[in-house]
Order: structure tokens, then sequence, then C-alpha cells
């Protein structure tokens, strides 16, 4: 057994299931700010009440990330001590930004919006609902700068094999960290957007709760379809960022080979690293080119441009990164057919959209994880860009088979906190909302 392919799995493992809530909570938190607006301005209780529902839901997801988020970082003192000898002098300032400017202005107002709407005015109560997405969108900040880091280092110098930071605002700041945080925070608004959407889709379909449902269904269509926008926005600007910064992870993603101007954008294809080609190509002349330099004379490197030792998994990043743009293409449509049925009044009676919508629920989060498998397998071999190798990160300690039987102990605990996620979400979904009575 490799100990460093176990010690990526795992670490993949632990990303990978934690990355499920963070999302959810950012997007449903945005959406709670949206109806406490309108309620504030409106005093209609049906705002209030489609509040009080999400943001239940809201708080069993916040709980679960937490959770799920403690193991992330026992990991590098554990599996990755190299690294963490590396790049600690660097990595701690972000994190501790994180738990200090953003993680607690979110769980400190959350115990507002949990427990206070009785006990303070409901301007107060709405700020305690902005805080506490403030919060969770400034906690994705923090966590994105330490990950930006390592795709495009900068603000700091090796000492004795040791990244020191020499400008903390050109390390926050390093050429990745806006283009990928516009993209998360695009991406979690899209999860949490179509998480309404589907839930009372679901609930139409079942013809429970109808008339709350019908108004949820339709405050979620246009944040849905704005989301989508700034995702693909965002997504763009980001593509132009890695073409300058990491011109090989982007050959990866489109699968191109040989270097040259007018190269196609590929809809579709099968990259044989072996043959070094791409077979069954289909792709549109000239577009990649046209995306990345606005110029059909814009220069591309292909990956024969990189040693083979520096080219990262060409299949696994070419068809994760194609599933997030396939998945972002379907959101698109079902928001614009969701903004066209509600202009002509019959969006919660078409049951065909309905079950679209209800069928779509978990695609946010497989689109969200292929994202980041994109985006971390596309920087291979590097653990830090162009600095450190993820073989050299490893911590030489740990036997592989300490590894594996952790990974398989995380993998039973992951699928009963899953399981209990579910159960829960069902349950509270099921019950429905309070009475318009109760909440007035």
């Amino acid at each position: 057994m490799d100990a460093v392919w176990l010690a990526r799995l795992q670490f993949a493992l632990t990303v990978g299931f934690h990355y499920l809530f963070p999302p959810l909570s950012i997007g449903l938190a945005w959406m709670i700010v949206l109806y406490q607006t309108r309620f504030l301005r409106t005093g209609d209780p049906a705002w209030r009440q489609l509040a009080r529902f999400w943001t239940r839901l809201f708080a069993v997801t916040f709980a679960l990330g937490v959770a799920s988020g403690i193991t992330m970082e026992f990991q590098f003192g554990t599996n990755w001590a190299a690294y963490s000898r590396f790049v600690g002098d660097i990595f701690g300032a972000p994190l501790a930004a994180e738990g200090v400017f953003a993680f607690f202005l979110e769980s400190s107002f959350l115990g507002v919006l949990l427990y206070g709407e009785r006990r303070v005015s409901r301007r107060a109560y709405w700020v305690a609902a902005l805080l506490v997405a403030v919060g969770a969108t400034l906690s994705a900040f923090w966590i994105v700068v330490a990950n930006s880091w390592q795709q495009t280092p900068a603000g700091y110098r090796l000492v004795d094999g040791r990244a020191e930071l020499t400008s903390f605002w050109a390390a926050v700041f390093n050429p990745s960290t806006l283009p990928r945080y516009g993209h998360v925070i695009a991406g979690a608004l899209v999860t949490g957007t179509f998480f309404v959407l589907g839930v009372s889709a679901r609930m139409l379909l079942k013809g429970r709760h109808v008339a709350f449902a019908e108004r949820s269904l339709k405050s979620a269509v246009l944040p849905a379809f704005a989301a989508v926008l700034l995702a693909l926005g965002v997504g763009h600007h980001h593509a132009i960022q890695v073409a300058r910064t990491q011109p090989a992870k982007l050959a990866a993603f489109e699968g191109v080979w040989e270097s040259g101007t007018g190269v196609p954008l590929l809809l579709f294809g099968v990259p044989d690293p072996a043959a070094e080609r791409t077979d069954y190509a289909v792709g549109v002349p000239n577009l990649l080119s046209y995306a990345v330099g606005f110029s059909k004379e814009t220069r591309i490197e292909g990956l024969k441009a990189f040693p083979r030792e520096d080219r990262p998994p060409v299949l696994t990043t070419f068809v994760s990164f194609h599933t997030m743009v396939y998945l972002g293409g379907w959101f698109a449509l079902l928001s614009l057919a969701g903004l066209l049925l509600r202009a002509r009044g019959t969006l919660a009676r078409n049951r065909a959209y309905l079950r679209a919508a209800a069928l779509t629920l978990p695609l946010p989060f497989l689109a969200n994880e292929v994202g980041w498998v994109a985006a971390e397998v596309g920087r291979q071999p590097w653990v830090v860009y162009q600095l450190m190798r993820t073989r050299e990160a490893v911590s030489a300690a740990v036997p592989a088979g300490q590894i594996l039987a952790s990974i398989i102990l995380f993998g039973v605990i992951y699928s009963l906190l899953f399981g209990v996620w579910v159960y829960v979400l069902r349950r509270l979904i099921d019950q429905g909302p309070q009475a318009l009575e109760e909440v007035g």
C-alpha cells in the first residue's frame, strides 16, 4: 500500500464530506436574509414563515459543517507533517483569521437567529440574520485564501526549506484568491437557491404544505437564475486566471496537447495520456483562445509543453471539469425555464418542471464536489504549486496501515452522520412550516 496515495484519499474523503455543508449553509443564509428583509419591509407573516422554516434546516446543516470540519485540521499534523512544517508560517494566519473574524461572528449571531426572535426587535433580528450570512461568507474567504496560496504562492520567501511570510496582504490577495473566492460563493448561492427550489417542488409533488411551497418555489426562481449567471461570470474570470498562472491545469481542463493559437473549446472528448491525444473530440473552433484572451490569436500552452512528471492526472481533471460545466448549463436552463413559467403564472402547476427541480436537488452538491476535484487534482503533482510536490509533503512516520484503518473508521462515521443529516432534514421538511396563524 502506498502511504502517499492513502493520505491523499483520506484527505479527499474528509474534505469532500465536509464540503457538502458550507455551500448549503452560505446559500441558505442569504435566502434567509432575503426573507427577513421582505418581512421587515412588508410585515407580511408569510415571509417570516419562510424565514423560520429555512432557518431550521440551516441550523442542522451548520452543525454538521462544524463537526465535519474539525477532522481536516488534525490531518495536517498527522498525515502531512512535512507540509505543515513547510507552510506553517503562512497557513496558520488565514486559519486563525477564519476562527476569530468569521466563525465566532457566525456562531454568535446564530444564537440570536435561533432563539432571539421574540426577545429582540425586528430590525435587530434582521441584523442577526445578516451577520450570520456575512460570517458564513467571510469564513469561506479565509479558507479559500489558505487553499489559493497553495495554487499561486505569493508574499513569501524560502528560508531553510520553509516558506516564511513576508507580506500578509500579498499572501492573502495572491493571484487566485479573488477569482476562486467568487467562484466558491457563486457555487454556494446556486446550492442554496436550488435547494429551496428542489425542496419546494418536492412538497408540491406530494401535495403537502401547498400554499407555503408555492411561495417558496416562486421566491427561489429569480435568485437561482441570478446565482447561475454569477457562477458563469466568475467561472470565466477564474479560467482566465488559471490560463495565466497554471497553464498545465487549463490544458488538462480542456484536453489540449499541442500548444498554439485558434484552440477549440471542447464540448466532449476522451483524453488518452499514453498517446498524448484526446479522442472523439467535439469542440467549437477557436473558442478557447477567444475565451482566454478575447482573440483567436491567443496562444494556449498544451500539455506537451510540460514534462510528463509535471502534468496533472489528465483524465480525472478533464472529466471533473466538464461535469461541472455540464451541470452549470443544466442549472441555467432550469432556472430560466422557471422564470418563464413564473411569468406565465403556471410555475407551481407544471409537474414536469416540478419533477425536474426535485431531481436536480442533489446536483449542485455534485457540481461543488467535482469543481474542487478539478481544482485540486489539476494542481498535481504539486501540493504547493511549483514549490513542493505532494509526495514530499506526507508524514514519513505514519504507516500506510494506520492511514487505511482511519479511512475505514471515517467512512463509517461519515456514513452515519450523512444518514442522520438526511433523516433530520426529511423530518423537518415533512413536518413543514409553522401555521401562518402561529407565525404572525
